[in-house]
């Protein structure tokens, strides 16, 4: 089937090469619809240029944090709980209903709704096409060129913890880190209509504590960002210097790097501009996250409300590839976060979303000013490689199955 390691590049694996990639864009500070995140994406564009990829940038005015409106819900379901507690129940419980609703929606895939009244910035998406334009199945690789805000909640030390409290042996899904901004409000709207006095404290305290941990999200700046995500974009680059050297013959493949730290508002962006023109049943996309961990993974499932499960076919593709290339995936594994594979996957496509982790079941320094390039495993990023150009290759050949 052509997929086998003999058969692929190797100009395009070279780690010293990947490590530089890696490294030029964790240099610039690029924070969701900044300066920076723009001079990332014109750096992305540069990029894939010199690979003969000709890329466009897609401008989006988009929100582009997290903090603010899941930090207001916050304080409004605070502010639900005292009103209640106070005697005021009809306002505990409209306000901690309004703020249980407004977190619930914010989080993707789905409108908008409670940022959508909030002040917008220019964001930046960087879409390149490659193989013939009239060909009847695309694949879409998908990786993000910003970078995140840092917080007490993502400190190293607490999955540490959490493993030698056995928590992470138990478990193989993420642990859900919005529910509380959900479960707060509606806690604070549910004693009030209750007359719960320990349920309107409780819900207070949560949400109070929630909002806290956002603004100290929302006052830091950001990290490097070389795991999340340099790597999913060296990988892009990677991919378009092996198109240059051998083209897809009947698959067009579009290489998309989006403004993901707000909560996939870029992707979403990208699928507004663009889902109506890439059907579901020719159409196959792969979200590429985090890669530079020790363990490559591909997740099960992913969601922040609720999981959704990707798809059967895509995920025997991608498994059958893994070992037909001698690559070992981390067994799994299912996200109760979001990366961008998480809109294709609420919009139909076959899909996979392709990550890694450690022995901890964690992103390596997620989220920390750690994040730099000395610390990537170049080796998970040389095999991020080596199977997304499989993937690429056995789906210009045949379709899914």
């Amino acid at each position: 089937m052509g997929t086998t390691e003999e058969s692929l590049g190797v100009a395009h694996l070279d780690q010293a090469w990947l490590r530089e990639l890696v490294t030029q864009l964790s240099l610039i500070e690029r924070e969701s619809g900044s300066a920076g995140e723009r001079e990332a994406a014109e750096w992305v564009v540069a990029r894939l240029a010199e690979e003969a990829a000709e890329a466009q940038l897609e401008t989006e005015r988009l929100h582009n944090t997290f903090w603010w409106p899941l930090g207001l819900a916050g304080v409004a379901g605070t502010l639900a709980g005292v009103a209640g507690l106070r005697g005021h129940r009809a306002v505990g419980a409209l306000l901690g209903g309004a703020a249980a609703y407004a977190a619930a929606t914010d989080m993707p895939p789905g409108r908008r709704r409670l940022r959508e009244l909030l002040p917008k910035r220019e964001a930046s998406n960087v879409v390149a096409a490659a193989g013939p334009p009239d060909a009847e199945r695309t694949v879409v690789l998908v990786a993000h060129h910003d970078a995140a805000h840092p917080g007490l909640v993502f400190h190293p030390a607490i999955p540490e913890l959490a493993d030698r409290a056995g928590f992470i042996e138990r478990s193989d899904t993420s642990p859900p880190l919005m529910w509380p901004i959900i479960a707060g409000p509606a806690a604070a709207a549910a004693g009030s209509l209750l007359a719960s006095r320990p349920l309107m404290r409780g819900g207070a305290l949560v949400s109070a504590g929630f909002a806290a941990a956002m603004l100290d999200i929302g006052v830091r700046r950001v990290v490097p960002g070389a795991n999340d995500n340099a790597t999913g974009v060296a990988v892009l680059v990677a991919i378009a210097r092996a198109l240059r050297e051998r083209p897809t013959e009947r698959t067009r493949v579009l290489s998309v790097s989006t403004s993901e730290e707000g909560l996939c508002e870029g992707m979403e962006a990208f699928g507004r501009r663009h889902f109506g023109d890439l059907p579901v049943e020719s159409t196959f996309v792969l979200s590429i996250d985090t890669v530079g961990s020790p363990h490559l993974c591909v997740l099960r499932g992913e969601g922040m409300r609720r999981m959704r499960e990707y798809p059967e076919r895509s995920l025997a593709l991608v498994d059958g590839l893994a070992a037909e290339l001698g690559i070992e995936l981390f067994p799994n594994l299912r996200l109760r976060n979001a990366t961008d594979g998480s809109i294709a996957l609420a919009a139909g496509y076959q899909c996979a979303s392709l990550a890694s982790c450690t022995d901890l079941k964690q992103p390596a320094n997620y989220h920390w000013p750690t994040d730099v390039a000395e610390n990537v495993d170049y080796a998970s990023v040389a095999d991020a490689v080596r199977l997304t150009e499989a993937i690429v290759r056995t789906l210009d050949e045949r379709w899914l199955d």
